[in-house]
């Protein structure tokens, strides 16, 4: 059963904008994007695409929690075979749980402009 849907768009030059600030653009990436996150982002030639497309799934991760407080690192998008996926640890894990919700689906798409994340939490029927 469906609890929750959310979804983001993100400006990609607003991401790309962050990364590269001189004075913050490290810690920024840091803050917002997991160890495995980054490794697969700076693979990427366009990395700034797959960059503002996780920025996206995570917002849209938090939307479908009901937009409460969590970690960012909390949330972790990873790339298995073809499709991405969600990942949940401490407290987005914990909200998660709280709500039922144990299946993610995740759709990524972007332009040259614009990253959009579409998330769907699911919750398993009980009887």
């Amino acid at each position: 059963m469906i609890v929750a849907i959310g979804t983001d768009i993100v400006d990609i030059h607003r991401i790309r904008a962050a990364l590269e600030n001189p004075a913050t653009g490290s810690r920024f990436r840091d803050r917002l994007f997991t160890p495995g996150e980054i490794a697969y982002c700076s693979r990427r030639r366009r990395c700034h695409e797959s960059y503002a497309a996780r920025f996206a799934a995570k917002e849209a991760v938090i939307k479908a929690l009901g937009g409460k407080a969590v970690r960012w690192l909390d949330i972790d998008i990873r790339r298995q075979e073809e499709a991405p996926e969600i990942h949940l640890s401490g407290s987005a894990a914990a909200l998660a749980n709280e709500l039922g919700i144990d299946r993610w689906h995740l759709s990524l798409s972007h332009s040259e402009d614009l990253a959009i994340a579409y998330v769907i939490a699911e919750a398993s029927r009980r009887s």
